[in-house]
């Protein structure tokens, strides 16, 4: 079959579509101008690569001739890979979740010729079913529509967007109160569920900015609970169906209360961000459960998701050969026939294996004979259970691990998504730098110092103007909000592994950057797009924390970080503008927005440790002691006596000795020579 013209594209998404019979467009000008020539309304589908609902809408109606026909007959079809345009996706997702009150992807938007959407959906099935509208039916109703009743659309889309800028521009301005870290808490603790942990009850998504939030609200307030709600949701989370138990790593959620049954498709943010949680679990309880998830999840990504150059790439279907999780499912007999009796008697134990299967079809509800791989027991508990010394059980365990990967590893691999965006891969600098501080591991941190290597070469010019995207050798697409403030976060986390003063000069200098070219001075906030991009029809900011943490959130995180690194208060306004902006959403829904909840307590608890010293074993000895301990809000200030700045001329060694500096808004308690005497004010 000939192909469509997104086989110019670099897109994977945009490459699976290339071959279908409709006539798709990339989101480029060419599109529009042919719809205002033709005068057509525009279809524009969004989706992502590794999503399966958009696969079955593609094989139901975008791969059949019937569909494509009256798609090219009557509309100006355009594809957009929401990974790839997140600015783009916004807009219309906004839009979707404002008429329907639901979203997701593929999301399905008719709009005019000028980009002004009139009607949003998400999956349609190509023909009516179970009440639904098929998309059949629907293109032929809105072809008629716009024959017959085009003022009427019109007018709608006027209204649509109307209602869009209205959305992202008002400002209700709400007093913060004092205790909104405790109304937030409240608020997840009732939607915690005690019984398998996690909160709410199905689907059941990681949400690591709450965990991490739930640490830090651990730390303020010493409220055990706060804790034990993170480190049940992690272990319950390490034991079931949601993380792969053969290759490692975390699919996308659980589809059920358990844990059980995941949607299991991996993206790389959700391994970056569960690995600076388990971390920093690790770092308070000191278990070496969650030492080992971290290890394992980077074995994963390593395994599977590095490019030749360091990099890491996006994602991991769910699907292989056209069926959800068929690469991650066993029978009974599959196990059976790859192990020895007593392995296996012990595999159906551990891994809790049935003959009938152990889960029920989303879609039958009924057994099927597959297995989800998943423990009810961690391995300590398991080998008291059956009686078998833990280092034997341990290696009995690997030994079933390992013939089960290199079994499973025969099968028809799911999809990987291998381009490398600047967003994600600048989440997972952070978590290496984070995970390298607390483990001691120099070989995590020259990890997230290989990424920074990758998109200073391939993504970053001297102007300090970023793209988003990178595959097959070619670099594209403006970048937005997420990838300068997940770069900057991830440039401070790698400075306070390292100390290399060039991170911070590069976390400035974009910080700088993304002021100039995002920050909204009128209302406060960061517009997701640049000043650069043109093709919108508005500017919108993302006002949640959704699987990740916003690009808001986390650029008033570096912000304040920043102020306190370079003992300066350079960005109080902005920090103030954008908190008060977003007061509203604070004020309402604070458990939506648990990363920007992060931000201000680092903004209220924020404390700097100036160390002088004139030796670096000093020094390392230091860092490693602090790094054994939680503390959120602690930022580092090295000081060579040799080699100090100006601004710190007066901090000296107090008896020829590595001196440390305890400050608080810029004030320092007294030196001393004792780094207990510092740590103590922490515990």
């Amino acid at each position: 079959m000939k192909p469509n013209q997104l086989i110019n594209e670099i897109s994977p998404y945009l490459l699976q579509h290339a071959y279908n019979p409709v006539n798709w467009y990339a989101w480029k000008e060419e599109a529009f101008e042919k719809a205002t020539k033709e005068n057509k309304p525009i279809f524009l589908s969004i989706g992502y690569s590794t999503c399966h609902w958009c696969h079955v809408m593609e094989k139901e109606s975008f791969e059949d001739f019937e569909v494509a026909k009256i798609l090219n007959e009557n509309f100006i079809s355009i594809k957009v890979d929401r990974e790839e345009r997140p600015d783009i996706d916004s807009i219309y997702m906004t839009t979707c979740q404002l008429m329907t009150g639901r979203g997701g992807w593929p999301l399905s938007i008719f709009m005019m010729p000028n980009k002004k959407p009139f009607f949003a959906g998400t999956y349609f099935p190509k023909e009516n079913r179970y009440g639904k509208i098929g998309f059949k039916e629907l293109l032929l109703q809105i072809s008629n529509a716009w024959k017959t009743k085009y003022d009427q659309i019109n007018y709608s889309s006027d209204e649509i967007t109307s209602l869009l800028q209205n959305y992202f521009s008002k400002i209700n301005k709400n007093d913060i109160p004092e205790n909104i870290i405790d109304i937030a808490f409240d608020s997840l603790n009732s939607n915690y569920d005690k019984e398998f942990a996690g909160f709410g009850k199905a689907p059941k998504f990681p949400s690591p900015h709450n965990l991490l939030f739930l640490l830090r609200y651990f730390k303020i307030k010493n409220d055990s609970s706060a804790l034990n709600i993170v480190l049940e949701t992690l272990k319950n989370m390490r034991l079931g169906g949601i993380y792969d138990q053969i290759g490692f790593g975390f699919h996308r959620y659980s589809t059920d209360r358990k844990w059980l049954v995941p949607h299991f498709e991996k993206m790389l943010y959700d391994q970056a961000m569960l690995i600076i949680v388990y971390s920093e679990a690790f770092q308070i309880t000191k278990n070496a459960f969650y030492k080992n998830v971290v290890y394992e999840i980077i074995e994963y990504l390593n395994y599977n998701m590095r490019s030749k150059d360091n990099a890491y790439f996006s994602a991991e279907d769910a699907d292989s050969e056209g069926e959800e999780g068929k690469y991650y499912l066993w029978t009974y007999d599959e196990i059976k026939n790859l192990l020895n009796e007593f392995e296996f008697n012990l595999a159906v134990k551990i891994f809790n294996v049935d003959k009938d299967g152990n889960y029920l079809d989303e879609i039958t509800h009924t057994k099927n004979g597959k297995n989800i791989l998943h423990l009810k027991y961690t391995l300590e508990e398991l080998a008291q259970q059956l009686e078998i010394p833990y280092n034997q059980f341990i290696n009995i365990y690997n030994e079933i691990i390992n013939k089960l990967k290199t079994s499973r590893q025969n099968r028809i691999h799911p999809f990987k998504d291998d381009k490398i965006l600047t967003d994600w891969n600048s989440l997972l600098i952070s978590a290496f730098s984070i995970a390298g501080r607390i483990f001691g591991d120099n070989d995590l941190i020259n990890y997230a110092e290989n990424i920074f290597q990758f998109i200073n070469k391939n993504l970053l010019n001297k102007n300090y103007e970023l793209l988003h995207c990178y595959r097959n050798n070619k670099s594209q697409i403006n970048a937005t909000l997420d990838d300068y403030s997940f770069l900057i976060w991830g440039l401070i986390e790698l400075h306070q592994s390292t100390f290399n003063k060039i991170y911070l000069e590069h976390a400035i200098n974009l910080a700088n950057v993304t002021i100039e070219n995002y920050y909204d001075e009128s209302n406060g906030g960061f517009f997701i797009a640049g000043k650069s991009s043109n093709d919108l029809i508005i500017k919108t900011k993302d006002h949640f924390d959704a699987a990740i943490p916003s690009g808001n959130s986390v650029m008033i995180y570096n912000l304040v970080r920043l102020n306190s690194i370079l003992f300066i208060n350079n960005y109080k306004k902005i920090i103030d503008k954008t908190f008060e902006f977003y007061s509203h959403h604070l004020t309402t829904t604070p458990s939506a927005l648990t990363f920007l909840l992060v931000s201000f307590m680092q903004y209220n608890y924020s404390n700097e440790l100036v160390i002088v010293y004139d030796n670096n074993k000093d020094l390392n000895d230091a860092i490693n002691k602090i790094s054994n301990s939680f503390i959120p809000f602690l930022n580092v200030i090295p000081l060579s006596i040799n080699n100090k700045p100006a601004e710190f001329e007066s901090y000296n060694l107090l008896n020829e000795k590595i001196t440390f500096y305890l400050c608080k808004n810029f004030n320092c308690q007294l030196p001393t020579n004792d780094l207990n005497d510092v740590l103590n004010e922490f515990m």
